[in-house]
């Protein structure tokens, strides 16, 4: 403490030196000076009239010790400090010097301070400084950044002015300007006639986006809330804030790059903190303005920075509006809390998967009947969901050898998406696989548990095949296993016998279909099974029909009986027989005939009767 105070005093020292040696070049010499001025440690020789012929401030501190002829006067707290007191007195000694965007908000405040102002002298330093503000900075947005800059060490006297407000609203006003300009420029007819606009990487008039990262964060909060307020585009207003949490957030690469040791003192910690949860909340509301890779950024910074609960949950609200566009290493968050717990933040992304489980709900407008009888393949949230489902899979594949990773928290992560969400189990049945692997001290209760989120219908070939033979499954999912594969197996034995019967077709169809129909969206799958209970409804007319032929080749049977021998009932059975035909295939082209009858006299009846049931 000691040193730094020697510093302090030692900075005020050359401070003052330095410009006592600037205004004896400026001062008159010939005449001896009769007040001393005290400003920030240093200290001016100067006149009382040309002070007190502009300066109401210290015209009154004048009259106020007329009777002791003051001579020494101490200004406290003047903003700006002594170089802008020097700026106000060679003004009141007439002396020209340049007022610029770098030193027009210290004119202002220190005018203001020493009321130097029309009231005491026309054309006063108040009246210059005011006319070059609104004149020529407010018509620039370079130099409206650069006011705004030299504010932040002259508030609350700055906001009282309204030169902060007067040049946000410039900035703002300016940007909107060149957005609107920019957005003509880029109107172009397309090959129809139509007029459109043109895309581009980055917009011509968002080149105002660099220019901003300079700011200080609360002045930077508020130019982008009135850029809002104005109009702009949300995403401009993404770039902007990406490109400003660019520069104040990876000065500490612990923040970006969690497996970095570099340490932080408190005041930079609390610094980031507050540009993260200032930058959560200028977030536009659109989907889509800023990267989702920016969004995990901010969301592990948050849970580092340990940032308030309602910005960590904003961020997770709008990841999982946009979940079907992340990666697996977007939701590899890892875990910042005591040694004994899992690598990976589990509960954040479990949280995600729940608000794009409940926006999915939500966004889905509620339809007429007809809708659901669409034969459409699939909806958009479903490929969302296909998406997600995936990733979720890969996810739970990555984290599964953690051995710090309970059962419940990796049940809880595979169960958050709904069932028709995996069209294939392949992927759940890889990381089941993988945290069998790690953790073979589980119970053979917790193994059911786990493998009863398998749907082995589901599975692949290659993957159903591989189950068949892992001892690390308890004994019933293998027994499913093998089951599934003897029906895929009779099915495409069945599918072999050819077209002229659709039992088997059927057959395969029915085997497939709890696959199918858990694969699609809850619309799809309405339409899915009223095309099932109609091919049901086909089914059982053919087996009326079969049956009623049955019964007339059995009563046929019994007249030859009684009137032939054994030997010719033996002969007339084979040929009865081959006339049925019940898989499909003639023994000779002779019986081809009866059955096309067949055909013709079963299409009318299952037409009458699928009338009558319907």
């Amino acid at each position: 403490m000691d040193r730094t105070d020697k510093q302090q005093q030692q900075q005020q020292l050359s401070l003052a030196k330095g410009t006592r040696q600037r205004y004896n070049e400026w001062i008159f010499r010939d005449v001896p000076s009769d007040i001393t001025i005290e400003v920030n440690g240093g200290t001016f020789s100067l006149h009382k009239f040309p002070l007190v012929s502009r300066s109401g401030r210290i015209r009154r501190l004048v009259a106020e010790h007329r009777d002791s002829d003051i001579s020494r006067v101490e200004l406290l707290n003047l903003p700006g400090g002594a170089e802008c007191f020097e700026l106000a007195a060679k003004f009141c000694y007439g002396i020209n010097f340049e007022i610029t965007s770098t030193n027009v908000a210290q004119l202002c405040c220190v005018s203001d301070y020493l009321e130097m102002t029309e009231d005491f002298s026309k054309d006063n330093l108040g009246s210059r400084a005011e006319e070059y503000l609104d004149s020529i900075v407010c018509k620039n947005l370079e130099m409206c950044v650069e006011v705004l800059q030299q504010c932040e060490n002259l508030l609350p006297l700055a906001d009282e002015l309204k030169v902060v407000s007067r040049c946000i609203d410039a900035i703002a006003s300016k940007a909107c300007a060149e957005q609107i300009a920019s957005s003509f420029s880029r109107l172009e007819y397309s090959s129809s006639g139509r007029l459109h606009m043109s895309r581009q990487a980055k917009c011509d008039g968002d080149w105002w986006i660099e220019d901003l990262s300079v700011l200080r964060i609360d002045m930077y909060q508020r130019v982008i809330t009135a850029m809002k307020c104005r109009g702009v585009r949300p995403e401009s207003i993404g770039a902007s804030l990406v490109n400003y949490a660019q520069k104040e957030l990876t000065k500490k690469s612990s923040l970006w790059n969690p497996s970095s040791q570099t340490k932080v003192d408190s005041n930079s910690t609390l610094h980031e903190k507050l540009v993260v949860e200032t930058i959560v909340s200028l977030l536009p509301v659109e989907k889509l303005a800023v990267p989702i890779n920016f969004l995990f950024g901010l969301l592990r910074s948050a849970v580092m920075l340990d940032c308030t609960i309602a910005s960590r949950l904003d961020l997770e609200r709008r990841i999982g509006s946009q979940l079907d566009v992340a990666t697996l290493d977007d939701i590899l968050i890892p875990s910042f809390r005591h040694a004994g717990d899992t690598l990976f933040d589990v509960d954040t992304v479990h949280r995600i998967l729940v608000n794009f489980c409940q926006q999915d709900d939500s966004e889905e407008d509620p339809e007429d009947a007809s809708v659901f009888e669409s034969d459409s393949p699939r909806s958009p949230s479903q490929t969302a969901l296909v998406k997600v489902s995936k990733l979720v899979d890969n996810y739970l594949a990555e984290i599964a050898p953690d051995a710090n990773l309970k059962l419940s928290k990796f049940m809880v992560i595979a169960e958050t998406l709904p069932a028709h969400a995996r069209t294939v189990h392949d992927g759940l049945y890889r990381a089941i696989d993988i945290y069998l692997k790690a953790h073979q001290g589980l119970s053979d209760l917790d193994k059911k548990k786990l493998c009863k989120l398998i749907d082995f219908q589901k599975l692949s070939q290659e993957a159903g095949a591989h189950a068949a033979q892992n001892e690390r499954l308890p004994l019933q999912s293998i027994v499913q296993v093998l089951y599934f594969e003897q029906l895929r197996l009779r099915s495409s034995l069945s599918c072999s016998y050819g077209e002229d019967d659709p039992k088997p077709i059927h057959q395969s169809w029915r085997i497939s279909s709890g696959a199918l129909s858990a694969a699609m969206s809850p619309r799809d799958n309405y339409a899915s099974l009223r095309r099932e209970n109609r091919e049901l409804k086909l089914e059982l007319a053919r087996l009326r029909m079969r049956l009623n032929d049955l019964e007339r080749e059995h009563v046929c049977m019994k007249r030859d009986m009684a009137k032939s021998g054994s030997r010719k009932f033996m002969s007339s059975f084979s040929k009865k027989i081959s006339k049925l035909s019940l898989f499909g295939h003639s023994s000779s082209r002779g019986s081809s005939s009866p059955s096309r009858n067949s055909q013709r006299t079963d299409s009318k009846v299952i037409e009458r009767t699928c009338a009558s049931t319907e």
